[in-house]
């Protein structure tokens, strides 16, 4: 099954060293002490040493300023302002040696102070998801990001960097719950779902065993982001089926054959097997020809099979086309227009094969009215006709199985 790749080195999100910068760190001029000033400054004894520490950093000796901090974190008889700004000093120097957990512990310790500007606030909160999910603190990393995600300032990157945090702290119904409701309201709005998002949801919902939620991840994949490998965990379960007819397993090929998921030269050998003995040798004739251009039959015996298949396809096929034309003439029940239609279909007379079978769902009296507008939807999307093709599959609803493949179609077409 296709997993989310990497999921424990989180890729795209960049601590914002140079955000909060620019949000007061450098502007966080100490003030001489006595000076007067409306807003507040630092208290008298701790002027001077942060201002030595504040000096040491713009000229980049970090290892110094760092030094001189830690001795201004000694004194007592610290303001909350005096502990603010050497918070900050501390969360810049520290970012810059590469303490990411000291940078963190300052950034934390000035979150909710109230010297802290207000619009200033949501970066710092990305910042300390980022920091703490870096640092594999998850549930810190969740606190914040959700933080983020409540207050409206989370973009895309943050909502995955939660829900992978919830995934890889094991809380899978975490990861389904949140992105669960963020693809829904995208879908209410018409929008496309972060493939992203999709996966996540896809692997939280392997790791709980849930086959239903599973199966809508990867119908949502396919609809949006429709890659091979995607399709090829959807038709999985298809194949897997024993209590499929010959007819119902042969329409599994067909969207197999289409979505390009046919792999192993039994699948080709045995789709055209089935076809020739459902009477569309053309259909056979034209998989096996697909299977060997793309030599798929790399073992000589399996190519001298299909080769041997091949040209008995092509003879049926040559004297199943010449009586098209005469049982055409006879063909006055539903069924046998609909079987005729299934031959010209084969044969990638498009038009014919609408004609035809659209006339059989109209007359009625099918074995199979499932398969029958399966078939005539198939016929409209190889004529390109879209719109009217997925109406098509949209009405195959009686057998379970039929209708999970008209299902699987319209998303395919659509």
């Amino acid at each position: 099954m296709q997993r989310t790749a990497n999921m424990k080195r989180f890729r795209g999100m960049r601590i914002l060293v140079s955000a909060l910068l620019a949000l007061g760190v450098f502007g966080l001029v100490v003030p001489q002490a006595g000076a007067q000033e409306k807003h507040p400054s630092v208290s008298r004894s701790f002027a001077k040493p942060l201002k030595a520490a504040q000096d040491a950093m713009n000229e980049k000796k970090y290892p110094e300023a760092l030094a001189k901090l830690r001795d201004v974190q000694g004194m007592s008889g610290a303001t909350p302002y005096d502990q603010y700004v050497t918070n900050e000093l501390l969360y810049f120097v520290n970012a810059k040696l590469g303490d990411e957990a000291a940078a963190t512990r300052a950034l934390e310790a000035n979150l909710d102070s109230p010297y802290l500007a207000p619009a200033d606030k949501p970066a710092r909160v990305r910042a300390l998801a980022q920091l703490n999910y870096k640092q594999k603190n998850y549930a810190k990393a969740i606190d914040y990001g959700n933080r983020a995600i409540k207050g409206g300032f989370a973009d895309a990157d943050m909502i995955t960097l939660v829900a992978q945090a919830y995934y890889l702290s094991g809380d899978n119904k975490g990861t389904r719950r949140l992105l669960e409701d963020i693809v829904g309201d995208q879908l209410k709005r018409g929008q496309k779902p972060s493939q992203n998002h999709l996966q996540l949801i896809l692997s939280a919902c392997l790791k709980l065993e849930d086959s239903a939620c599973t199966t809508t991840s990867l119908e949502r994949l396919v609809q949006f982001y429709p890659k091979p490998e995607y399709w090829q965990n959807l038709t999985y379960s298809l194949f897997q089926d024993n209590t499929n007819s010959d007819r119902q397993m042969l329409n599994v090929y067909r969207l197999a054959n289409d979505v390009d998921t046919l792999k192993r030269p039994s699948d080709y050998m045995e789709m055209a097997q089935l076809a020739m003995e459902q009477g569309s040798p053309g259909e056979a004739q034209a998989v096996l020809e697909k299977g060997l251009a793309k030599n798929v039959f790399t073992e000589a015996r399996d190519a001298d099979r299909a080769k041997r298949l091949l040209e008995t396809a092509k003879k049926q096929a040559v004297s199943d086309r010449a009586a098209l034309p005469a049982i055409e003439k006879d063909a006055k029940t539903g069924e046998a227009k609909v079987r005729l239609g299934q031959a010209y279909l084969s044969y990638g007379q498009y038009d014919k094969a609408i004609s035809l079978i659209g006339a059989g769902i109209k007359d009625g009296g099918l074995k199979s009215a499932d398969e029958a507008n399966l078939l005539y939807g198939i016929a409209l999307y190889k004529a390109g006709r879209n719109d009217e093709a997925v109406k098509a599959f949209k009405a195959v609803q009686t057998d379970p199985k039929f209708a999970r493949l008209g299902k699987l179609w319209a998303l395919h077409v659509s």
